[in-house]
């Protein structure tokens, strides 16, 4: 028997039993779908919160502190030492105090990072509104936290019009007699950019201003490597130096560990629903085997051998497989577009931002329109065999 009578033979099933073909078809659609939006849904849960909080820079940098070691001070030297290792690109420091801000009547006392532009690049910084400073020292620009705009009861649109007056101090140390700094910078600064915060408040200010502290070490040094090769080489270099070393990186490899559990419980539920699925297919089989036993018997009588009787029934399930998982990436599709609106509209009532909560790798369709053909092709190699081995003398008897 040739290949295009058997797929014309296999073809047939949608005249002869229409409804329940594409209900077989449906309910392999409705698995396929199901693993389809849970699997989309976990994807698109880790790009959301991934593009959130890095970029290419701050996957590429290294935070080195001191840790709990008094005795070892990030200074100029350090800076000068570390930006001679072999891989280092860039380094930039950040130094921190307490100083007493005042807007209008209110004051209070906050944390200030004096850092520079690259700061922001490196570190992943993502402004709610507004804009980053430049590393201009005629600028008077600042960038403050929403928390702390807060505690001078300011919203964000009257924040760009407010100014600021800082009074940076340092802390005293009561053992050796030095007494608390006051500072008061004889400038009025302005808001430029506010930060999305639930539970800091600070502000960033421009690193030159940083001059005015005396005896001021770094807080915290920035440290971009040139290449991912690097990462290790140029962390385990600074380490040897007694420095603290943490890197974005490790926090974005736990959470794509935590990303990959959460995606294989998602897609476990979705099995569940195709394996029962699967099973509804592989009754419809045995049931097309039953109703046709006496028309396998005829067109044994008339030459057709056992394998081409086993290529039809086994190029039936193969198409309900494929039309399932076609169908399936429809539904899925479909629901997650549905979904994704109904949340957006939520979003929009409540005052938030419109986000997309799906994303289906391309590699992932693919995937899963050959894993619905394949479980077609399991489901249906049984009755295919038995369909095969039929007497054609017995099948003729059938009724």
């Amino acid at each position: 028997m040739l290949v295009t009578d058997i797929v014309r033979l296999s073809m047939r099933m949608f005249r002869t039993n229409r409804s329940r073909t594409i209900l077989t078809i449906l309910g392999i659609g409705v698995g396929i779908g199901a693993i389809l939006f849970l699997v989309s849904l976990g994807y698109g849960l880790e790009r959301l919160i991934f593009n959130k909080i890095t970029n290419s820079d701050a996957l590429l940098s290294l935070d080195v502190t001191t840790g709990d070691i008094e005795e070892l001070k990030l200074t100029n030297e350090s800076v000068e030492v570390i930006n001679n290792i072999q891989g280092v690109d860039k380094v930039s420091p950040l130094v921190s105090a307490q100083a007493q801000i005042s807007i209008d009547d209110i004051s209070s006392e906050l944390l200030v990072n004096f850092v520079d532009c690259e700061y922001f690049r490196l570190d992943g910084t993502i402004l709610a509104s507004g804009e980053f400073y430049s590393d201009d020292r005629d600028g008077n620009g600042v960038i403050i936290s929403s928390t702390a705009l807060k505690l001078f009861n300011v919203s964000e649109e009257d924040a760009f019009l407010k100014n600021l007056d800082f009074t940076i101090f340092t802390q005293g140390d009561d053992s050796s007699g030095i007494a608390r700094e006051f500072i008061k910078l004889n400038q009025k600064f302005k808001v430029i950019g506010i930060i999305e915060e639930e539970s800091s408040s600070y502000v960033f200010m421009p690193f030159y201003l940083s001059s005015n502290l005396k005896n001021t070490n770094f807080s915290k040094l920035k440290v971009r490597v040139d290449k991912e090769e690097n990462l290790d080489i140029v962390r385990n270099n600074i380490m040897e130096k007694g420095f603290m070393v943490s890197a974005l990186s490790d926090i974005i490899e736990q959470a794509k560990q935590v990303f990959n559990v959460l995606k294989i419980v998602l897609a476990s539920f979705g099995i569940v629903a195709l394996v029962v699925s699967a099973i509804g297919m592989f009754n419809t089989m045995t049931i097309a085997l039953l109703e046709r036993t006496q028309e396998i018997g005829i067109m044994k009588a008339l030459g057709a051998t056992s394998v081409d009787i086993w290529s039809m029934f086994l190029s039936e399930s193969v198409v309900i497989g494929f039309l399932g998982g076609m169908s399936g990436i429809m539904i899925g599709v479909f629901g997650g577009e549905v979904f994704n609106y109904g949340v957006n509209i939520l979003a929009s009532a409540m005052g938030g931002e419109k986000i997309d909560l799906f994303f289906t790798p391309y590699w992932f369709t693919m995937l899963i329109i050959f894993f619905s053909t394949f479980v077609g092709l399991l489901t249906g190699f049984y009755p295919a065999k038995r369909a095969a081995s039929i007497n054609p003398l017995e099948a003729l008897r059938y009724k």
